[in-house]
This record gives C-alpha cells, structure tokens and sequence, in this order.
C-alpha cells in the first residue's frame, strides 16, 4: 500500500530503487560488494595484468546514461531528483525541530537520556516524532543510494584492481633489487681481455676524434669563402680561429698532409684582414652603392639640390637617431637574416668587431689614417668631376671671358650660384656622410678598448683629429681656389675645360685601367704572373684552371679593368706635392664674390659637423672655425683689398665713367653718371658679401677707402671741367668755381645764404648782384673765365645730380655695430674670436628688395659720415658754380655789348637790329636754361634762373659809363637791346623786368633837364629810402649826354659842352646830397 505521508514521497518498501529493481542487500545493481569487476568494465582502464600497466591505455567505453548525465557536463546546471529534494527536506526539518542534533558538541547519550525522561521536564513523548524523524532520514538515505549505486559498486572494484597492482610492483622491485646485487657483484671481478679491449677503444676514439677533425678542417675553406661571400665576417672570422686553434694542436702538427691546409689558413687571416679593411674603407669613403642614399639624402634636405625634392618617407635615419639606438656595451652578434650591407653603420661596426677578433684593430686603424688624404682627394676629384659634367662649360662659356675680377651680371650670377652650390652641397653631404661613418668607427673602436682594455688608447681613438685636418685643408683650398685670383695659378681661357690649372693638365697624361687593352698578349701574361704570384702565397684563394684557361683570363682581365676603371683610384690622381691650392679643377671663375656662395654651404656644414664630433676627443668644438679666421686675415682680406681696387680703377678709368648713364632712369630720378651707378652697384655687390661674413672692421674700411678715392676722383674731373688754360695768368680755374669755392668770400657766403632760404630774398639778390658787378669791374672778365662748351655745363649738372644721389645712396648704407673687430691692426697677437654663423639666408642674397647695409663702429663711422659730408659739399660747390657760372657770362657778354670798341653807340642813321653780342647772349641764356631744365630738380632750376633779369637791369645802369659815347641813335639801339634781354627772360624767369634799366636810358633820351628833374623826384619819392638812381649812376648819365658834344673834333662845341655838363653836375650835386 502506498504511503502517503513522510517527507520523500516514499512508499512502504523504503529500500526499493528508482527502477523498481529489488535487492535482498539494499542494492538495485547485479554487482554487489564481494562480486569481482568484469573485463569490460568502463573503470578498469589499465586492465587486468600488472604487464598492461605502463602500455597505452585502452579507449574509454562511453558511460551510461545516469553517469553522462550525472556527470558529463559539470558547467550546466542539472535538475534535482527526488531523493535530493526528500534529504533536502529532512535535514531542514531536523535543524528546525532538533537543532540540538546539528551542533558539532551535540551528545547523543544527552539526547536519548532526555528523551526516555517521562517526568515533566523530560521528552519521552517527543519519542514517537523521533523515531519517525529517524525513520524518513533512513528512507531518503536509501533513496540517494538507490540513485548512485553504479558508482559506489565501480569504486570498490577499482579499488580491489590497484591493490593487486601496488603488490605486483612490489614483487618486480624486490626481483629487480636481487639483479642489481648480482650484476655489482660480476663487475667487481678482474678481467683482462676487458681491459685490452678498452685500450683499443680508446685508440680508436682517438683516431676516429683525427680523422673528424681533418674532414671538419677540410670544408672549412669552403666554408670560409661562403661566409665571406655573404658579407657575414663576423661567422668568417670564428670559423678561420677554430680552425687555427683545431690544426695547431699537436695531435695534428705531425700530419703532413695538412701542410698544405695549415700554410692556406694562416694566409687567409692576413687576406681576411686586407678584406675587412677595404670593405671599411668601402663604407668609410662612400665607394659602396649602398652608402649613396645617405649622402644624397643629406645633398637634398641641406638645400644642395633642392628642398622640396626630399623624401619625407625616405628611410635615412637622422644621425642623431642612429647614435641613441647604438648599443655598444655588449660585443656585436651577427644577424644571418639581414644583409648586413644595407646598413653602412652596422656594417662598419659588424667589420670593427671582425677586425677586433681577427686582432687586427690597430692594424686598420693605422692603414685608416695613411689612406685618409688619398681617399679624401679622390672624394673632391671625384664630386668636381661630377659637377663638372652636370653643369656644361657651354653655358658657362659667357663667365670666362670676363674679368676676374669683375662683378657679375645677374645671369652669370645665377649660373655660379647653380654651379657653386652643386659643388659644395653635393661635396659637404659626402663629408658629412665620411663623418659620420668615422663616428661609427671611432665609437665601435672606443667600446672595444673600454670593454677590454689594456690598449693604447690614445693611437686607436686619434683619427678624427686627423679627419677634420684634412677636412680643413680641402675646406681652405676650395674658398682659396673660388676667391684667389693668382696669375700663376688659374690660367682661364675659352676652351671648354673652363678653370684648369697646371696641375689639372699634367694630370690628364696619367695612366688609368681603363686606358689598357685586357686582350693584349703582354697585359694577359702579366696577368697570368699575378696570378701565379697570388696563388703560391695564398693557396685556394685563386680558383683552379680548366680547359679554357685563356678565356678566363681574359674574362678576369677584362673584370679587373672594369672594376679599376670604374672605381675610385684616387691614389694615382693624388700628388701630396700638388695637394695644395690649385689642385682641383676650377668649374667657375675665382672671385671674392663667390665668398658670399661658399660661405653658407661651409658654415653650414661646419655646425653640422660639430654634432658628429665625439664628446671626449682631442678635438674641441668650439675652434672648428678658427681656420677660417686665418683664411680671412691672410688670404680673403689682401684678394678683397686688390679686388676692390682693381674694379674701382675700371670703373674710374673707363673711358664713359664721366658719361651720361643711358640706364639712369632705373636707378635714379635724374640722370647720374654711369661710373658713379656703376660705383654704387659695385660698393652694394661688396656690402651684400660682406654681411655673409663676421664683421671686420679692416672690410669695412677698404670699401670706405674707395669710396674716398672716388670723392678725389670726382674733384679731379670738376676741377678739370672748371680749368682755365693752362698758359693764361692769375688763377687756373674759371670765375665761376673761384667764386663758388672758398676764395669767393662774401659771394659765396651770400649764394649759400640764397641756396638754403626757403624764399626768394630780394635783399641777397641785390647784394650778390652789387659784389659780383663790383668784382668784374675790378677784375674784368676775359673770355678764358667763363665756361662756353655746353657738353662742359651739362657735365657739371650730372656731377651735381650724381654726387647728391650718390650721397644719399651711400648714406643708406649707414649701419652701427657693436662687433668693433679689426684685423688690420698690427696689435693683434692672434685673430680675435669670430661667431661665424649664417648671419643671412644664402637664397635671399640675390633679392634687391633686402636692405643693404655697411657695418660700422662708432669710430669707422666718423670717416664714412666725412666722405658722405665731401659728396654734399662737392654737389654744393658744383650748385654754386652752375649758379654763378651764368651770371659770369651775361657779365661778359654785357661787357662787350657796352664796350665802344665791339658796339660803338655814337651812330649816324638808326639801327633797328639789336647787337650781335645780344641775340648770342639770348642764344646762350635759353641754351644755359634748356640744360639746367634737363638734369635738374626744380628748386635747383630756380636757385640758378632767380635774379638773372636784376643783374641785367643793374649791370647796364651801373656800368653805363662803359659806352664812352653816346648819340640819340646809340640809345635807341640800346633800348632795343634791352627790350629783346626782356622779353628772352620772360621765358627764362618768371616776372623778371629790365624798367630800370629802360628808365635809365629814356632819360638819356629826354635830356639833362630831365635827368635833374629826376634827382629831385627821386630824392622826394624816396623819403630816407633807396632811390632809383644813385648819384654815380646819374652823374655816368649827364656825362653820357654830353659825351656825343664832348668827342666833337671843334673845340668850341666840346667848350660849351663842359660848361654846361659842369652845371648840370652841380645841379645834381646840390640835389643829390641836399639834407
């Protein structure tokens, strides 16, 4: 009957299974406790004999259901069964309803005492629940029981199986035990057949280990080779030392047969060490291909070639870079995987550890330091072959016909420019790049004595001394080369070989590899001589001869003359004799203008070169430029003296120095004359050099000297076109110059005071007019004291413009600097400490649009500021002297139309023509005007026209008494005179008038009444002022109309006429001089 209550759902039969299955034992399962495991049973997995132990064990068979889903997948959750749930339930009933029995101190015998307790504290009647409790935990126990049976069963049969195999091991350890006694007991037993048979075995090891030894030597050439071919010297080097170290044992010293072998690898090492050090050389000197890239790289991103043709992705790593990733603390492990190659530096590292294992460093070292000057000469000889044949002597044909000295148009600036920058850029990226590598090598070599030590430092580590030696040399004899213009050095003509020297010619005779036939009869003998040579001192190194002996030779032959041909062979080009200046061919024509185009690339490779230095050397940073202060004072400084001197001679000397300009118009507003622009260009050429170099003061002064040479040239020419003749008396210059010079006096006081007031002061006019009439008339003028070539008035005027445009020019160039250092003084004990730095960028040194400036101190300014002060004056005096030059010929051109003897005016019909001297005058005023008009500016235009008409109506009043003798018919042709002066200067000078003089003469006309009457008017108008006459004047008057009566040959009417002359002179004295 089923059961309906408890805790488990369980039935009255509390030891049935799941599976309805019944056991007598309380299991479900056909396997009990005491039945033995079957052959197939799934937890037997070594079998059933001890001797399938340690075999492979079998498959597993796949579980039962209950245990695949028991137990195969331990990561999912799997659903609680039935008997789980009902011991789930009992235990929490019995921790709710008796906890005492959950307690780890529980006492059972507490418990039943307590519940067999029938007082009223006791619990004997909780005993039934108890024992129903009991009862339910009993039945949920055989549940869980029921539920794994299967696996308490395996258990104790796989427990049963490895007790049995723990005993048979036991049994196998004891036997194996008996064994081992035995066989330790059989060894210690004496047997000497045993013992024979040993030695023999050695002996045979022995022989066996020789025999091994002589094969592995035997493929050691080949190997040797293969790794030599593959570059990898670091793999190389130890192969050829283990078998040094193998076949000099002594084992093998007795065995002739490895003569032979023994004699090839101890040539070897010293061939394996001239490989590795012209492999050094290879990359030290640029001659691999792989060492082109870098140098180029450089060439471009320094500007050389051309910035923005620079690989942003290029793989050339900075130097910088390079160094901060070196390790060199460890010794090197070659890497078979890479080409060494690829890298220069780690291939010139990968050979300074071959060399250093080799024991050859010092070795390469030395051969280093006597091949640099070689090497380096060839680099030069090289790149200037190179330039030399990008840049066709064609299109710089047109720079070979020109001076040496000359400054250079624009075009042929270009061209050397382009030609100058080739070279040094592409020159110094090669240096920069032969640095580098030294760097590398100096470094490598440096961590190689730290690491070993107990080597002479000191001869291992000096070579970079050496390098920057040599670098300095070809430095000094490239700006020597490019600046110096010596006669015996640099013979320049027009072939295309434009620059070659003495040197360059007797060079180009020399023999070269290329030139030879390799498949001549004598040139194949020779080489099979060599051959033979080669092959008895280094056996193995040459490869064996076939059948075509002769083919191959010739094929080598041919090899050998390509490679020499084509590769660098510096050593027959190079002479230490013509190292020197001169020794290099010369793509451009020297001048100290190319100081500005070397200068920039060498500073600049100069800085550069201060970053590849290595910290600690014998070479100091900081003097890496202190050649070129000697170059500067011994070499650059005297050229740049002669230069200058030279250009400024031409410019003095040409022949249309003193010319009009037919190019004024692009330097100035007025024409100038073509010496003083082409002066101006030349000065500004120099200061554009001169500002790409440290300031000194002693360059300074050179271009200041010949700007002072140009001022006393200047003077020369004015003072030539100012001369008189040089057999005429008193002074050898013209009037007007005396005058407008400091000998003038008060007539050059009062045209300076005329030139600097802002207007025109009718005082100073009137005053220069009175003292220039009152010189003349003490010094009357002669023809040879006035200037009557107009080309000489025009001269003057362009001498004014360009001294005045000259000075303003020069006075721009005007710049103070601090920098007060001056080679020419002979005080100094050495050069002093010059910053030399890119002071400008070397691209904008063509651009017209920079300021020019010419540095000064404060007490070179003082010189300057005088010489541009002496430009001023000179102008001055040449404004003064166009000024007064025209008033000297009016003065002597009236002079003569007053004079009695050239213009008599006692005529006996009217004349309606005015004088001859007159129209020639009007004639030479408006030609005087149409030149000052021409050259210059309007206020000096006006400075020379203002007061010509005052001079003329004053001359011909006050100097009327010139005419002697005069007749009504005289005067009317004077009054014609001076009206044709008038209306010629009413185009000449503005409101000009010649009343006075007019007034003057009509009195003439009127009579001496009217003279008088004109005393008296005068008198009263003027009131204490000036009158319009004065008493000479009138008096010249009254005796001029009387002058035709006085000169009459009948002394009665020359009587009457004294008479009446005499009263109308004391008439006018008592008018004239009446308070």
């Amino acid at each position: 009957m089923a059961r309906n209550g408890g805790y488990g759902g369980f039935d009255d039969a509390p030891y049935t299974n799941g599976n309805g299955n019944r056991n007598g034992d309380g299991f479900g399962a056909p396997m009990g406790f005491g039945m033995p495991a079957g052959e197939n049973d799934e937890y037997d997995p070594y079998g059933t004999t001890y001797e399938n132990r340690y075999g492979t064990p079998p498959i597993p068979t796949s579980s039962p259901p209950v245990s695949r889903n028991a137990y195969s997948r331990p990561l999912r959750a799997q659903p609680e069964s039935n008997a789980e749930k009902q011991i789930g339930e009992v235990l929490e009933h019995i921790k709710s309803e008796w906890p005492a029995m959950c307690q780890n101190e529980c006492v059972p015998v507490h418990v039943a005492l307590q519940l067999l307790d029938t007082s009223s504290v006791g619990r004997a009647h909780e005993y039934p629940e108890f024992e129903r409790t009991h009862n339910y935990l009993q039945e949920s126990l055989k549940g869980i029981v029921h539920e794994h049976h299967q696996g308490f069963n395996s258990s104790i049969g796989t427990f049963h199986k490895i007790q049995s195999s723990i005993q048979a091991s036991q049994k196998r350890v004891r036997t194996l035990k008996e064994s081992l006694l035995n066989s330790k007991t059989n060894l210690a037993t004496t047997d000497p057949e045993l013992r024979k048979l040993g030695t023999a075995s050695s002996t045979y090891d022995g022989l066996l280990h020789t025999l091994s030894e002589i094969e592995d030597l035997r493929l050691v050439p080949d190997q040797l080779e293969a790794r030599i071919s593959e570059k990898r010297f670091l793999t190389a080097v130890e192969i050829l030392q283990t078998a040094l170290r193998r076949i000099r044992v002594p084992e093998l010293d007795e065995i002739g047969a490895l003569s032979e072998l023994r004699s090839y690898l101890t040539n070897q090492e010293t061939a394996l060490t001239d490989i590795l050090i012209e492999e050094l050389h290879d990359h030290l000197y640029l001659k691999s291909p792989y060492c082109q890239e870098r140098w180029q790289y450089l060439a471009k991103s320094q500007g050389g070639m051309g910035k923005d043709q620079t690989d942003p992705n290029s793989s050339v790593r900075p130097f910088y870079e390079v160094l901060d990733q070196m390790d060199l603390t460890e010794p090197m492990i070659e890497e078979p995987s890479r080409n060494p190659e690829a890298d220069t530096f780690y291939y010139i590292q990968l050979v300074v550890e071959a060399l250093n294992k080799l024991g050859a460093l010092e070795t390469a070292v030395n051969n280093i330091k006597q091949r640099l000057p070689v090497e380096l000469f060839g680099i030069v000889n090289e790149t200037n072959t190179e330039v030399d044949q990008k840049h066709p002597s064609s299109l710089r044909g047109g720079i070979s016909h020109t001076q040496g000295n000359q400054a250079f148009g624009t075009r042929e600036n270009s061209i050397r420019a382009d030609v100058i920058y080739d070279l040094l850029w592409t020159l110094y990226a090669k240096f920069e790049s032969i640095a580098e590598s030294h760097r590398i090598f100096h470094d490598s070599v440096k961590a190689i004595v730290r690491r070993e030590g107990g080597r002479n430092s000191s001869i291992l580590l000096g070579g970079f001394r050496e390098l920057w030696n040599l670098y300095q040399n070809e430095i000094r004899s490239l700006l020597h080369n490019y600046v110096t213009t010596d006669a015996d050095v640099y013979q320049f003509n027009s072939t295309p070989k434009l620059g070659s020297s003495r040197q360059d010619s007797k060079r180009e005779h020399l023999f070269q590899f290329s030139d030879a036939d390799s498949k001549s009869v004598q040139m194949t003998t020779e080489y099979q001589d060599l051959e033979g040579i080669i092959r008895a001192a280094v056996p193995g190194l040459m490869s064996k001869q076939g059948v075509d002996t002769k083919k191959q030779l010739i094929n080598r032959t041919d090899s050998m003359i390509g490679r020499s041909g084509s590769r660098r062979v510096a050593s027959t080009a190079y002479d230490s004799k013509a190292a020197g200046v001169g020794a290099h061919k010369s793509l451009v024509e020297p001048s100290v203008f190319n100081m500005s185009l070397l200068l920039p690339p060498t500073l600049g490779f100069l800085q550069r070169l201060k970053s590849i230095v290595p910290p600690g050397s014998d070479l100091v940073t900081s003097t890496l430029t202190s050649f070129l202060d000697n170059f500067l004072v011994n070499v650059f400084l005297p050229q740049l003296d002669e230069t200058l001197g030279k250009l400024s001679d031409s410019v003095f000397e040409e022949a249309d120095s003193f010319q009009e300009d037919p190019q004024w118009t692009n330097v100035a507003r007025r024409p100038v004359f073509k010496g003083t622009s082409a002066f101006f260009t030349l000065i500004t050429a120099f200061c554009k050099m001169l500002d790409t170099i440290p300031h000194d003061q002693a360059l300074s002064s050179l271009i200041i000297t010949q700007m002072l040479r140009y001022y006393d040239r200047c003077c020369t020419w004015y003072k030539s076109l100012v001369s008189r003749v040089q057999d005429s008396e008193g002074s050898n210059m013209k009037l007007s110059a005396l005058l407008a010079d400091e000998t003038g006096g008060e007539i050059q006081q009062t045209m300076k005071n005329l030139w600097t007031s802002e207007e025109d002061d009718k005082t100073l006019l009137e005053k220069e007019t009175g003292l220039l009439i009152l010189h003349t008339n003490e010094n009357p003028l002669r023809r040879e004291d006035i200037i009557l070539d107009r080309e000489t008035i025009s001269s003057l005027c362009i001498l004014y413009t360009s001294m005045k445009w000259l000075s303003i020019k020069v006075e721009q160039l005007r710049h103070i600097t601090r920098n007060d250092t001056d080679s020419s003084r002979t005080t100094m004990q050495r050069p002093a400490n010059r910053r030399w730095t890119l002071l400008n960028d070397s691209s904008n040194l063509q651009d017209d649009q920079n300021p020019v400036y010419l540095p000064m101190t404060q007490e070179t300014v003082v010189a300057f500021d005088g010489i541009v002060s002496s430009y001023q004056e000179l102008a001055g005096t040449v404004l003064l002297t166009l000024h007064m030059e025209i008033r000297c010929q009016i003065v002597y051109a009236l002079s003569i139309a007053l004079s009695p003897e050239t213009a008599p005016y006692l005529l006996e019909q009217v004349v309606n023509d005015p004088d001859p001297k007159i129209l020639s005058l009007n004639a030479d005023l408006v030609s005087y005007e149409e030149t000052v008009v021409r050259f210059l500016r309007d206020k000096e235009i006006s400075f020379v026209r203002t007061g010509l008409g005052l001079l003329i109506d004053n001359f011909l009043v006050t100097n009327a008494g010139m005419v002697k003798a005069m007749n009504a018919n005289g005067c009317g042709r004077m009054q014609l005179n001076i009206l044709v002066l008038q209306q010629n200067l009413k185009n000449i000078e503005a409101d000009v008038s010649l009343d006075r003089a007019a007034k003057f003469f009509d009195l003439f006309t009127e009579g001496p009444d009217a003279v008088i009457k004109q005393a008296k008017d005068g008198k009263e108008q003027a009131n204490g002022g000036k009158e319009l006459f004065s008493y000479d004047e009138l008096k010249t008057l009254i005796e001029l109309c009387y002058s035709e009566q006085l000169s009459s040959p009948e002394r009665g009417i020359s009587t009457v006429a004294k008479r009446g002359m005499s009263d109308y002179l004391l008439q006018l004295s008592e008018h004239m001089w009446q308070s």
